[in-house]
């Protein structure tokens, strides 16, 4: 792989809320002490469940990988990258509470800042953004300065859609520093993750994600949300990307009978997409022959949109088979490199902590 490879998903763990408590406020960590609330799980990302971490990056007692130390060993120093982007998965969204959501997120940027972000030149991270609007602003403005912070992170499924308007403020912001908006799997659980209601199992949900990551690209797009700040790029993390070119067509097909209701998208979504949306390729959801992985790329319409991204420590592959079987050679510096300093402004020439 190039050397100037940029990793655009890694996942550090939050062991526990006992973690978070010295980066909190005398009085959340009081409360949080005196309630007794010493995890916040997600059924989005189950700690044992054998997606969530690989069996080899796990540690004695099966726990998934928390330090900088295993991170490098498991993936920067392995593969050689450059740099790598941290999307904290810690469900601060889960809190009905918006004041409890905030502390969380204020708690988990400061740890990242603190035990990772100092500890390894090479990382950049997420701002991870509480579930109220006016709390989200508020982290981006007190984060901006940090330029190792080079996007704000939401679950795909949260209580509203991503483009309805009380989400604007979030979006001009996000614009006005340079940071792009990361769209990660998971769910607030304000809703069922289905359309149908609350499925049984964790792969009903886990598969169901997709559709979450569809209505909040329609949202982002019907809603001039995107046309409204046109610097502002999306990415879509764990999505997969065999849906997205059937999504563009039905989209693009329906908008064409019914333009008239949105006249603020003066342009075929699928061409606001291409210019706006980036994915990453972890995981990968096509078959490892290079010829459907040739028609896809080409249903896409665009070599600008694949981000490279390991997941680590997901469970997505094995050894080190860090690239999908069947992309062509000749788009890997594109994936890898190129399209990732596109995207995250912060990264290129010039960005610096």
């Amino acid at each position: 792989m190039t050397t100037a490879a940029i990793d655009c998903d890694l996942h550090p763990h939050v062991p526990g809320v006992a973690t978070l408590l010295p980066y909190m406020d005398e009085y959340w960590r009081h409360t949080l002490v005196e309630r007794g609330i010493e995890s916040l799980e997600s059924a989005s990302f189950p700690p044992n469940a054998p997606t969530t971490a690989r069996a080899d990056w796990r540690g004695p007692g099966g726990q998934p990988p928390s330090s900088v130390a295993q991170l490098q060993a498991q993936a920067l120093d392995r593969w050689g990258a450059a740099a790598g982007i941290l999307n904290p998965l810690f469900p601060a969204q889960l809190p009905v509470s918006r004041d409890m959501s905030a502390a969380m997120a204020r708690a988990v940027n400061d740890w990242i800042r603190a035990d990772w972000l100092d500890r390894d030149p090479r990382l950049r991270a997420a701002i991870l953004l509480p579930n109220g609007v006016e709390e989200a602003v508020t982290e981006i403005e007190r984060l901006a300065p940090d330029t190792r912070f080079v996007q704000g992170l939401v679950p795909c499924m949260g209580e509203i859609p991503l483009g309805r308007r009380e989400w604007w403020p979030v979006h001009a912001a996000l614009e006005k520093h340079g940071l792009a908006l990361g769209i990660h799997a998971g769910s607030a659980w304000r809703h069922p993750p289905t359309s149908v209601g609350w499925p049984s199992w964790h792969v009903e949900e886990y598969t169901s994600n997709v559709y979450g990551f569809q209505a909040s690209l329609a949202s982002l797009v019907t809603e001039g949300a995107l046309g409204r700040h046109p610097g502002l790029k999306v990415v879509l993390i764990e999505s997969g990307v065999t849906w997205l070119p059937g999504f563009l067509w039905r989209l693009t097909k329906s908008w064409k009978g019914v333009r008239f209701e949105i006249p603020w998208v003066d342009r075929p979504p699928a061409e606001i997409v291409r210019d706006q949306v980036r994915l990453t390729i972890r995981p990968f959801d096509a078959p490892d022959d290079a010829g459907t992985i040739e028609r896809l790329l080409d249903h896409l319409r665009s070599d600008e949109m694949l981000l490279w991204a390991t997941d680590w420590p997901h469970a997505h592959f094995e050894g080190d088979a860090i690239l999908p079987p069947g992309l062509p050679e000749g788009l890997l510096p594109k994936i890898m490199v190129e399209n990732p300093r596109a995207t995250y402004a912060r990264l290129r020439e010039g960005a610096s902590a």
